[in-house]
């Protein structure tokens, strides 16, 4: 009998110690980042988008996609008036080759209330851009809006998508 508790506290002590480790393994809380990026001069006009990225807690969905609003089509129309728009995505490599600006981290809420957002420009009455009212710097002020964000409504930057965005950063010390 003397032989079978050290052997009997080995076993509990070894259980706790797997307790500990498989509790300490336990992801930690899920959220999305999403991300505000601007792109300059280069392959396509100036533009401003966004990335989320991360997982839903309520659902464990795996959240990796990028929004930004732009013309169908690309042309001198643009500068005369309103033209078709979409809610367009876009590669990899473009992405890379953007400036992200700042990110902020929301829950699932908050995360679902963007993508209402993102729909809501997605199916808009055509023709749905303006280089002067609703064009992508007007798209992701709305988004930054939703995730808490301050910003200019007033801007004189909605032209110019990096500074815009360096103008909500200015707004919102928290973003560093």
């Amino acid at each position: 009998m003397a032989i079978r508790a050290p052997m009997f506290r080995l076993r509990l002590m070894l259980l706790a110690l797997l307790a500990f480790c498989l509790g300490a393994a336990v992801p930690a809380s899920a959220a999305v980042t999403v991300s505000f990026y601007s792109h300059d001069f280069g392959d396509r006009f100036p533009h401003a988008f966004i990335v989320v990225k991360g997982r839903l807690d309520g659902s464990g969905q795996v959240v990796d996609n990028n929004f930004g609003f732009t013309a169908k089509n690309v042309s001198p129309a643009i500068l005369l008036g309103s033209v078709k728009g979409y809610v367009q995505t876009s590669q990899p490599d473009y992405i890379a080759k953007s400036d992200r600006q700042f990110s902020v981290t929301v829950d699932d809420a908050t995360y679902g209330r963007l993508i209402a957002k993102v729909r809501e420009w997605q199916d808009r009455k055509q023709p749905s851009y303006s280089l002067n009212k609703a064009n992508c710097v007007h798209f992701v002020m709305e988004l930054a809006e939703v995730v808490g964000l301050r910003v200019n409504r007033k801007s004189k930057y909605f032209k110019k998508p990096k500074t815009f965005l360096i103008e909500v950063r200015e707004l919102n010390p928290a973003l560093g």
